[in-house]
């Protein structure tokens, strides 16, 4: 017979083999640590439940929790993917690892707990992408030397491939799907500082492209003797120049290198304006001044370029240049050759000279003369320096006519003087007029024998008229009245009544 205390012994015994035994249902179970590739379907295989028990027919209930437990489900001892078309295992959003819990629950006790690691293996599945701060715009200057670094891109990739960079749509080397990206980066080349200022206007010496090459203009202006502290407009002008970076604009500084006659001259530094100072006493002695003018770099003295100045002193202007004519007649005829002068009247060579009664001689040698010819006459005539007017008669036809203008300008006021040319093309062989009412004129289209039979049969009329209007003033005389006669032979007025002797006496005498 047990004893009492042996007898509570076996029953503790009893009790804790019970409940080893009923929690063996939880137990055999281990930590799970498994692997699966990123955009896996649902329900891909993750890993088997080894714990003892079943759980569709035990008293066991197996949970899953933790932060990532709703990516799995269990079915039976198998725990599997729970992903979904909308809801995609991506390794770049989740990170690389699932952990989640799995907890063994027996008459709602814990039994159990075992961690599930699930490693998200990585697809390429992403395409590298450029970070936006290093394809921005990029300025450089357009004097960077040749094999400097212009600018750095970066580029990522979300699967983690190596990324090679080149000029081609070629990207990623280590992949076979070599999934790729383009950027365009914009480089604006700046305008260096690597011109001289130049003088305008630009008189171009050489071109090529954008690129041209300039003579500096020479500037001129007139001056007489009573000009004083006045302000110089030069021609081409005003005196300016640029610096020859367009996209920088430097400012810059004027100065008179040489030819002020001390101090008669002086320019503004800023706007190279230049004024006349003091007068000059005798334009005999001093007639022209020579200026050499150099305009400089603000910021870089050495960048700098030199024009001349021409200043002229003249006599004092006072009578505009003039035209004796408005309308100056020439005439051509119809022939071959290239070049003709035009004539006018008496087929004297047409000679238009603008009048200036500043010069003894009345000719101002710096008229300068330009025609201005009609719409359809372009290029056909041209004016010399003399006033000859020369025609391209091989252009021209029988009956042309034509009307220019002719500009005569004083180079040294600027004054102008204006005339028109009326010019005609004769026929071939037909003689060029004598005067403007001359009877070759009249008779221009006959020859000389019918011209001479017109002009005699001219003259026998007139005589023929004059005598008829003679015998008409005699008849006329003939048919007066008697009296009237005699009182005319008498030689008294006809209606003078006749009177007494005496009074007639009287009358007579007074």
């Amino acid at each position: 017979m047990l004893m009492p205390w042996r007898l509570f012994l076996c029953q503790m015994a009893l009790n804790i083999f019970y409940h080893i035994a009923k929690a063996s249902l939880c137990l055999g179970g281990q930590d799970i640590f498994a692997t699966v590739r990123e955009n896996s379907h649902t329900g891909e295989f993750i890993a088997n439940l080894s714990i003892n028990g079943d759980p569709g027919a035990s008293s066991i209930r197996l949970c899953l929790t933790g932060e990532n437990a709703d990516w799995f489900y269990l079915e039976g001892r198998t725990i599997r993917l729970n992903s979904s078309l909308s809801r995609t295992l991506d390794r770049e959003v989740l990170g690389s690892v699932l952990i989640a819990a799995l907890t063994c629950y027996e008459d709602e006790t814990i039994r159990g707990q075992y961690r599930i690691m699930v490693e998200i293996l990585n697809e390429n599945d992403n395409m590298p992408h450029f970070l936006e701060d290093t394809i921005q715009p990029r300025y450089i200057s357009e004097l960077m030397a040749v094999n400097s670094m212009v600018f750095t891109v970066k580029a990522k990739d979300a699967d983690g491939d190596t990324i090679t960079y080149m000029t081609d749509k070629s990207s990623e080397m280590n992949t076979k799907e070599k999934y790729s990206t383009t950027a365009k980066v914009t480089v604006n080349v700046l305008d260096g500082d690597d011109h001289y200022p130049q003088f305008l206007p630009c008189y171009p010496d050489y071109e090529s492209g954008d690129h041209t090459i300039c003579t500096n203009p020479v500037y001129t202006v007139n001056i007489t003797e009573t000009d004083e502290d006045t302000l110089l407009y030069f021609s081409p002008g005003p005196i300016h120049a640029e610096d020859g970076d367009k996209d920088i604009q430097t400012p810059l500084v004027y100065s008179i290198l040489s030819g002020d006659d001390n101090g008669r001259f002086t320019i503004n530094h800023e706007t190279g304006e230049i004024t006349l100072l003091q007068r000059v006493e005798n334009r005999l002695l001093n007639p022209s001044f020579r200026l050499r003018i150099m305009a400089a770099q603000l910021n870089d003295p050495k960048k700098y370029s030199v024009a001349t100045a021409l200043v002229h002193v003249i006599s004092e202007n006072r009578f505009a240049p003039y035209f004796n004519k408005t309308v100056y007649k020439g005439f051509l005829i119809e022939n071959s050759s290239p070049a003709t002068l035009v004539t006018t009247y008496g087929n004297q060579v047409l000679v238009i000279q603008a009048i200036d009664r500043d010069f003894r001689d009345e000719i101002n040698p710096k008229v300068h003369y330009t025609l201005h010819p009609m719409t359809g006459t372009n290029k056909l005539y041209h004016i010399t320096q003399d006033g000859i007017v020369i025609a391209k008669t091989d252009r021209l036809r029988a009956f042309d006519r034509h009307i220019l203008e002719v500009i005569a300008t004083d180079e040294e006021s600027g004054e102008t003087a204006h005339a028109s040319v009326d010019i005609e093309v004769l026929q071939r062989g037909q003689p060029v007029p004598r005067s403007p009412f001359g009877e070759e004129r009249l008779f221009g289209d006959m020859n000389a024998g019918m011209a001479g039979g017109i002009a005699a049969l001219v003259v026998i009329v007139a005589m023929t008229a004059f005598f008829l209007l003679l015998w008409l003033a005699k008849r006329r005389r003939e048919r007066r009245d008697p009296v009237d006669r005699g009182s005319v032979a008498l030689g008294k007025h006809p209606n003078v009544e006749a009177s007494s002797p005496i009074s007639h006496r009287h009358i007579l005498w007074e």
